[in-house]
């Protein structure tokens, strides 16, 4: 892992009596270590990314604990790390970013999930749902019901989402039950503290090892005839263990209100957010103390059917605050109450009829469905104040529409500046005029930033690694191959099987774009097997755009593999790219055809070389950077150049000249001088408006005198 974690890693030694001060995502590491977890496993991405980075970088003292961490190659290989609970007092954690890494593991889970677990194991999905959301927007919750998982949804306060991990490994051993810990971006993210306990190095480690094998045992295999018995254990045993611990040790909260005739019901993670909306209609205070009782759940699933008729008895209406859909939570408790003879048959079960269906519930979504909610059932309470803010919004956003002229411009994700992505996009984008349109099958990535603007790339995309696949159904009827592109991140991740493989297998004949950044990039660039190591990164410091072409193993794997046409090509070099590609496309060469994008990832890049450039700058030796611009006077008004490359250093300005009425190019600061505008203008044949400029510092004496000659002449030269 490149970003450092290091003062997180410190407060994970914290004992008992200490107090750690941090966010959501570091209190679920820290809890981890006081349950006694003795293996940790998982796949990167937001937003629970940092809990497996942090336990990466802490391996030091994991090792001390003897906690075993992997870092997964996909979210199979992590769940399948969870079989190690099935036959040994083993409490195991393994993390991934949900809904998308839950389907990749869902036979995995499901497997796991019949046999059931001796030792604790706790699945962290960061619950990627809403505004902030970089996947589709898919709820946990159906998994979890479909195979008889346990869900947890904790209330996002340090204190609680600690005691609920710890009650998670607790409860899944007390009903042999997988758990599902679901944490929402804003739980991960929430800040607070909480009083550690010394954590507890596991029974049985690294250090403390077993002396023999578990002995056979066909029943907790999830194979025929043993499954069928299993099925019955989950109805019969397990749920209703799971039902008696969650209301033995309370883990579902109930908090009282002023007034009994109504109540709310509402999701863990939700709580915090319907304690805002509250506030804005003037029932509840910023410590949680509401009107009305509120049952916040802190296990989603099972539900208790007693619990949720106790808290409904006697009420005259229940508020269900669900977010996503379908209705699950609110449908269960529809049907909980119409089985349970116990005097609720009069109350008024609302949810979605109030509340939106689908999407993110803000503070601005729930505080609408309250007031809709509290007009029926309590008009006599002072709604005003939470009308008029809900209108004084309105009318903002009414106001603000009339002021704009025209809508605002669109500004979508983009790659980063200087990254070896963007001139790929920008070859395809030349190669295309000379081929003709092509089918792309993108992919999740950085590069899926080619299907906005100025590209427009991308046909399909169905998942990690899956974008050769996926072409698979239109590429025979086409009359042009078509094109396939993933990252070296996507290829390890699900790209060799499903894509490669099968391609040559059914000797496919199509083009395969692979981006060999170095680093599993989008997800916040962690290392994968085709990492440069760091004796080769130390070896070439200052390397500017291939360091990546050190590591050969994926050219080795596709070779092994049996791929014949095989072209690797600097990412910068783009006429070179553009006739790769076109060779690709026309070629008479059958079957398929792989190029690889080489260039290293230029965030990576920079946390390389600027603390070698910081040091080469103290010892007072020579550093050169490139800087590149634009002759306002040379460059015609065309833009081209923006049109082809997309970057976001290069933009209009005012010629400054009352002939030219059109604005010229400018590349504004934030150039890392990667030199794609000077590539494009000659792989596209542009203007020669662009210019290269070399600033050095510390330069040598014969830098200095040659600098001078050169400022005398120029004097010169003006001065005629």
């Amino acid at each position: 892992m490149e970003v450092s974690f290091s003062k997180e890693v410190r407060q994970l030694r914290l004992g008992a009596g200490e107090t750690l001060h941090g966010e959501g995502i570091l209190a679920i590491t820290k809890a981890l270590l006081q349950s006694g977890v003795a293996y940790v496993g998982g796949y990167q991405g937001a937003p629970v990314s940092h809990l497996l980075d942090v336990m990466v970088q802490a391996a030091d003292y994991m090792a001390e604990l003897g906690v075993h961490v992997e870092a997964c190659s996909n979210e199979a290989s992590a769940a399948a790390m969870l079989g190690a609970s099935i036959h040994y007092p083993l409490r195991g954690a393994v993390t991934w970013k949900s809904v998308v890494g839950t389907n990749v593991a869902a036979d995995a889970l499901s497997n796991l999930a019949s046999p059931g677990v001796m030792g604790g194991a706790l699945i962290i999905v960061g619950e990627d749902y809403g505004e902030g959301a970089s996947v589709i927007q898919e709820r946990s919750h159906a998994f979890a019901m479909k195979s008889s998982l346990l869900l947890l949804d904790p209330r996002p306060q340090l204190p609680n989402m600690v005691r609920m991990v710890e009650q998670g490994f607790a409860l899944s051993e007390a009903c042999n039950t997988p758990a599902i810990l679901q944490l929402r971006v804003r739980a991960c993210h929430v800040r607070g503290s909480f009083e550690c306990r010394d954590n507890l190095p596991p029974a049985v480690s690294r250090k403390a090892l077993l002396a023999e094998p578990a002995r056979f045992d066909y029943e907790k295999l999830a194979h025929p005839p043993a499954t069928f018995r299993q099925e019955k254990l989950k109805t019969d045993q397990r749920l209703p263990a799971a039902r008696r611990y969650i209301v033995e040790h309370g883990l579902n909260e109930i908090i009282a209100g002023r007034r009994h005739d109504i109540g709310i019901i509402v999701q863990g993670g939700l709580h915090n957010t319907l304690v805002r909306a509250l506030q804005q209609c003037s029932l509840a205070d910023a410590f949680g103390a509401a009107e009305f009782p509120i049952l916040a759940l802190n296990v989603t699933y099972p539900l208790v059917p007693e619990q949720i008729a106790e808290f409904c008895r006697g009420k005259r209406a229940v508020l269900v605050v669900e977010e996503g859909q379908p209705e699950y939570i609110e449908q269960e408790i529809a049907t909980t109450l119409r089985r349970q003879d116990h005097g609720n048959t009069g109350t008024a079960i609302h949810g979605k009829d109030l509340l939106q269906m689908a999407g993110e519930y803000t503070v601005e979504v729930i505080a609408a469905g309250l007031v809709k909610f509290l007009v029926r059932h309590a008009a006599e309470l002072p709604l005003a104040a939470a009308q008029d803010w809900l209108a004084a919004n309105a009318a903002r956003r009414q106001t603000v529409a009339a002021q704009l002229v025209a809508p605002l411009p669109p500004r979508p994700p983009q790659f980063c500046t200087g990254c070896p992505e963007r001139p790929v996009f920008s070859a395809l984008k030349l190669a295309q005029t000379n081929v003709g349109p092509v089918h792309i099958a993108a992919d999740i990535g950085c590069h899926s930033f080619a299907t906005f603007e100025p590209f427009g790339f991308g046909h399909t995309i169905l998942g990690y690694g899956m974008s050769l696949a996926s072409r698979a159904g239109v590429s025979p009827m086409l009359g042009r191959r078509a094109l396939a592109v993933m990252g070296d991140g996507g290829f390890w991740h699900n790209g060799l099987l499903t894509g490669v493989e099968s391609a040559l297998f059914n000797k496919t004949d199509a083009v395969l774009l692979i981006m060999k950044n170095g680093y599993t990039a989008a997800t916040g660039t962690q290392e994968i097997i085709s990492t440069p190591d760091e004796a080769q990164k130390a070896g070439a410091p200052d390397k500017r755009l291939s360091l990546v072409d050190r590591n050969q193993t994926i050219e080795r794997t596709l070779t092994g593999l049996g791929v014949t046409w095989l072209r690797t090509v600097p990412s910068y070099e783009v006429d070179a790219m553009r006739r790769t590609l076109e060779e690709a496309f026309t070629t008479d060469a059958g079957g398929l055809k792989v190029i690889v994008a080489e260039g290293e990832c230029q965030l990576e890049r920079q946390r390389r070389v600027k603390p070698w450039l910081a040091g080469l700058l103290k010892a007072g030796k020579r550093v050169v950077r490139v800087k590149y611009g634009v002759d306002a006077d040379v460059c015609s008004g065309d833009h081209s150049c923006i049109r082809l490359s997309g970057c976001p250093t290069l933009t209009l300005k005012d010629s400054g000249d009352p002939l030219k009425v059109d604005p010229v190019a400018s590349v504004i600061e934030g150039c890392v001088g990667c030199g794609l505008c000077g590539e494009n203008a000659h792989a596209a044949t542009l203007c020669p408006s662009f210019y290269r400029v070399e600033v050095v510092q510390n330069p040598g004496l014969a830098e200095r005198a040659l600098a001078a000659l050169r400022r005398g002449v120029i004097r010169l030269v003006q001065a005629e």
